[in-house]
């Protein structure tokens, strides 16, 4: 078995598991501070999953007043807001501009590099990393992949083995930050396969869950199921759009809608925004934005429900009357393209949903315009979703992210437990956690 840096172990050394913007971000604190960083990542190369955000553009963080960015955190937003004070919004502009990336605020406060792309970025990050003014460099070390060998001797010094295309590696540090990612998109790295390995330490950690995340509907036709446990999806239901819904309107978005969801405690959430039919059910921004919500609900009663305006900017009084209109001869589909401009996905979502009696009573048409009911059953798959919710409990670490049961191993990014929805929080999420587990591993070390 090769062992890394077992000439150099007589000086302080850290060991950063992971690659992407926690790893990365806690190998540069590290690194600047003069701590020789050793960073192992499973794939051929750092940073796949931020390269894959930047591929519409990157966005980096939001503008928004710092009191209101950190309530996108939903139960975590207190131990978040302790983290992004010190590593937030301003924090990442600086940053990015002191790689020679500037950066502009969109209209709705989204932040992106002035050339929306993520590579520029990246590449200066990783010369600078590689290469600094000052101070030892991070050194890389790809196809490295940990497999859950853990150990800390007498010394406290961590040992920690690899496999790779070469066989087995060992190495050896003083301290070991673990950035490893969540359950989603395997292919770029984050696989969950640490779960059990941590767990097996006595290290808890809360079930990974889909973030950010599709959903797949009930059968419009079926009806929902009486006594259904409180607990998983709803499986006796038929699931998806009927293929006439399907084989015309697939991949189509729904635009300038608004959508209401029910909360456990309060008002409803309520959004406007725009969407996506897919093949078996909804996804895109706005479902993401409320899908915490709609998740959950479906773990604790089998299914969610959504409400869908169609027609968010028009009173339901207006819709009322021009669905009361007399029209004639005409169909009811031109009627409701000729009164409120209804046509195409939005008209055809009335005609899948509805059934013929509702169709042909003006109030019931024009409340269903407004609220109209689209049942969920299930998320879509983990490995398809932008984030996962879950990961290691803050329960069990310090204010510096260090395990309490295990001195000298820290955690960061999308393995900890939280969540937040796109739009930049999740990044400057991943960073402010990379942030502070180097300043503890310098503390410990110190």
């Amino acid at each position: 078995m090769h062992t890394v840096n077992e000439s150099t172990i007589a000086r302080p050394t850290v060991m950063v598991v992971g690659g992407g913007p926690a790893g990365l971000m806690a190998a540069e604190h590290l690194s600047t501070a003069g701590i020789a960083v050793d960073l192992f990542d499973a794939m051929p190369s750092v940073g796949r999953k931020f390269l894959l955000a930047g591929k519409g553009g990157l966005n980096l963080t939001h503008a928004e007043p710092a009191d209101r960015f950190v309530t996108r955190y939903g139960a975590r937003q207190a131990l978040l807001a302790d983290l992004v004070r010190d590593f937030g919004q301003e924090q990442v502009r600086e940053w990015a501009k002191s790689l020679g990336v500037d950066t502009f605020v969109g209209t709705s406060g989204h932040v992106f590099p002035t050339d929306m792309k993520a590579a520029p970025l990246l590449r200066a990050w990783l010369t600078r990393l590689r290469h600094p003014k000052s101070g030892p460099g991070v050194r890389f070390h790809m196809r490295h992949r940990w497999n859950g060998s853990l150990e800390r001797g007498d010394d406290g010094v961590f040992s920690l083995s690899f496999d790779t295309p070469r066989g087995a590696v060992q190495a050896r540090s003083h301290a070991v930050v673990l950035a490893l990612g969540g359950g989603s998109w395997a292919r770029l790295g984050s696989d969950g396969a640490w779960v059990p390995w941590l767990q097996s330490r006595g290290i808890a950690v809360a079930p990974l869950l889909p973030a950010n995340c599709g959903f797949d509907v009930a059968s419009p036709r079926a009806a929902a199921p009486a006594g259904q446990a409180a607990s998983g999806p709803i499986s006796a239901a038929p699931i998806g759009w009927s293929e006439h819904f399907t084989s015309r309107h697939a991949g189509e978005p729904f635009k300038s809608v608004a959508i209401s969801v029910q909360t456990p405690n309060g008002p409803p959430w309520h959004r406007k925004g725009e969407f996506v039919a897919t093949a078996t059910g909804v996804e895109g921004s706005l479902i993401y934005a409320a899908s915490s919500l709609l998740r959950d609900q479906i773990l604790a009663h089998g299914q969610a429900v959504f409400e869908l305006d169609l027609l968010p900017d028009m009173s339901p009084q207006r819709v009322l009357a021009e669905v009361s209109h007399p029209r004639g001869a005409r169909s009811l589909s031109s009627h409701l393209k000729s009164r409120l401009h209804l046509q195409g996905i939005k008209a055809a979502i009335l005609f899948e949903i509805l059934s013929k009696e509702e169709l042909a009573q003006a109030t019931a048409l024009a409340a269903a315009i407004k609220a109209l009911p689209i049942r969920l059953v299930s998320t879509r798959l983990i490995d398809e979703a932008i984030s996962s919710a879950g990961g290691v409990r803050f329960e069990g670490l310090n204010a510096e992210l260090m395990v309490t049961a295990q001195p000298g191993l820290f955690c960061a990014g999308e393995m900890l437990d939280w969540e937040a929805p796109t739009g930049g929080y999740l990044l400057t999420a991943c960073f402010a956690t990379g942030v502070r587990a180097a300043r503890g591993v310098g503390r410990y070390l110190a």
